[in-house]
């Protein structure tokens, strides 16, 4: 295992941004910047043992620290949407602001994925670790409450990506945190052909600003069928309404399981070889299938990234909960912990190689 730290550039405002790197004895190789908590870079080996990079991102600081699609980034305080920019807790009114039409996304346009957080890296027994800190004060994007997180990334020599997210508060407020990771594991091309599993029976449907429309759908019978592995290119071929609102997918499934020991999901791509498999303590899983890349961002290496050149699986509670009460609760109070764990773990296999629907 190895760690290190270098300087990746200056903010606007004159912080100073690390990159840290995460390395294990098989050369899976994470690279994490302090800006957004983002991950940068992610080198796997494929079925020769060429190492590749499998998340879509930027070369240089200046790009993460403009506008783009979330791109790696730590989310929060509220991963996903919250409609028309507005909640109720403990009949106190709260307003966001909306930075995705009438909506509220991603914890606004200065959430967590825009501040310099605090990190601190070391070798532990379970692998190369670097926790991120940050507290967010009170008035925050709108929130109540000042939070105090940390979140974990851990990289071990089985091959694994864990991160651990932790929260208190001193007042009560809503929190829903998640990585906006977009995963290639060709590292080229689109996701199409890439083969996915989401251990889930029932999916969010939304109206055609992505808000959900309340209690979930059966996915039995439509392309959000994933509960045995499927080409994803070929579920979108299929005929469903709910593809008008959003070209693709960019809906939350209701897992079946939210246990670190039954895979939630995985993802395979039959031309390098690589397999993900993920594990999470969260209730839903957001796969938002790039959609909305449009070819005019210019990523690592001068590439450009077009419509469905990677795929986040963003694990997560459901988008809009805290206005709709018959999701799990998001609400943080004085004297409880937010704690949530997520992981994604890499091998070499094959489409029959994944976990099946029945044995999830």
């Amino acid at each position: 295992m190895a760690l290190r730290c270098e300087r990746f550039g200056t903010t606007a405002d004159g912080q100073p941004v690390e990159l840290y790197t995460l390395a294990n004895a098989n050369g899976l190789q994470a690279r994490i910047a302090t800006l957004g908590g983002t991950l940068v870079s992610l080198h796997v080996p494929d079925r020769s043992g060429t190492l590749g990079d499998v998340v879509l991102g930027f070369d240089t600081l200046e790009p993460y620290a403009g506008v783009h699609p979330y791109f790696g980034s730590l989310i929060g305080r509220y991963a996903n949407r919250i409609a028309n920019g507005a909640f109720e807790l403990d009949s106190k009114s709260y307003r966001l602001p909306a930075n995705d039409g009438a909506h509220h996304l991603h914890g606004g346009p200065r959430g967590f994925h825009t501040v310099v957080w605090k990190g601190h890296a070391e070798e532990r027994a379970d692998g190369c670790a670097l926790t991120l800190s940050y507290q967010s004060p009170s008035g925050e994007q709108g929130y109540p409450g000042t939070l105090s997180l940390q979140v974990r990334y851990t990289l071990d020599d089985s091959n694994a990506l864990r991160l651990d997210y932790s929260a208190t508060t001193d007042a009560p407020t809503v929190v829903n945190l998640t990585n906006h990771t977009y995963f290639n594991l060709a590292g080229t091309g689109t996701i199409l052909d890439h083969v996915l599993l989401i251990a889930a029976e029932r999916f969010l449907p939304v109206n055609e600003t992505l808000i959900p429309r309340g209690q979930g759908l059966a996915v039995e019978g439509t392309p959000f069928d994933f509960r045995k592995p499927a080409r994803i290119g070929t579920r979108m071929s299929l005929e469903h309404e709910q593809f008008a609102h959003g070209r693709g997918y960019d809906h939350c499934w209701m897992l079946d399981t939210r246990t670190p020991e039954v895979p939630a999901a995985a993802l395979y791509d039959p031309r390098s070889g690589r397999s993900m498999t993920l594990w999470t303590t969260q209730p839903g899983l957001q796969f938002y299938s790039g959609n909305f890349l449009d070819g005019t961002l210019a990523g690592k290496r001068g590439g450009r990234y077009a419509k469905y050149s990677g795929l986040c699986l963003e694990t997560q509670h459901f988008p809009d909960s805290p206005n709709q009460p018959a999701f799990p609760s998001t609400v943080l109070r004085p004297g409880g912990e937010y704690r949530q764990r997520t992981v994604y773990a890499f091998s070499i296999g094959d489409a029959e190689a994944l976990p099946s629907g029945t044995a999830l």
